[in-house]
């Protein structure tokens, strides 16, 4: 993968709102990797949760909102509590899907999945879907 790096992506915007909205300094993070290490939805993710923060850090703003990752993370937080500078990682995951999810995008289209699947979902998936559209 390559990586285009620059001052306009790191002081960008997209940055700023990640920290805003997880109330975390992504700067504290020194990748120790112990996060990733601990995460049981490793083996789902394209990157690891380190690499998400290293990622937001960078402003590398499309390939965390492509990635699978954010969407893999089940919001144990297991990571937060590993992460010897204290920051709250699953937060961080929370912020950049709620970027995507104010732009009314997700990576499930319930459309798509049949009515009688539907039934099926546990009720907290549809609490969840609500929380999209409220926010």
């Amino acid at each position: 993968m390559r990586i285009n790096l620059s001052q306009k992506k790191i002081r960008d915007s997209f940055v700023e709102k990640v920290q805003q909205l997880s109330g975390q300094n992504l700067l504290v993070c020194y990748q120790c990797g112990k996060c990733s290490a601990g995460c049981p939805a490793v083996a789902e993710m394209d990157i690891l949760p380190n690499q998400v923060i290293r990622f937001a850090q960078l402003g590398l703003k499309e390939e965390l909102l492509n990635c699978r990752a954010i969407w893999a993370c089940a919001s144990c937080l297991t990571c937060n509590v590993r992460c010897p500078k204290g920051i709250k990682i699953a937060e961080v995951m929370e912020a950049i899907r709620q970027i995507l999810l104010r732009q009314r995008l997700d990576h499930v289209d319930i459309n798509k999945i049949p009515p009688e699947k539907r039934k099926e979902f546990p009720a907290i998936a549809l609490i969840s879907n609500f929380r999209k559209f409220t926010s």
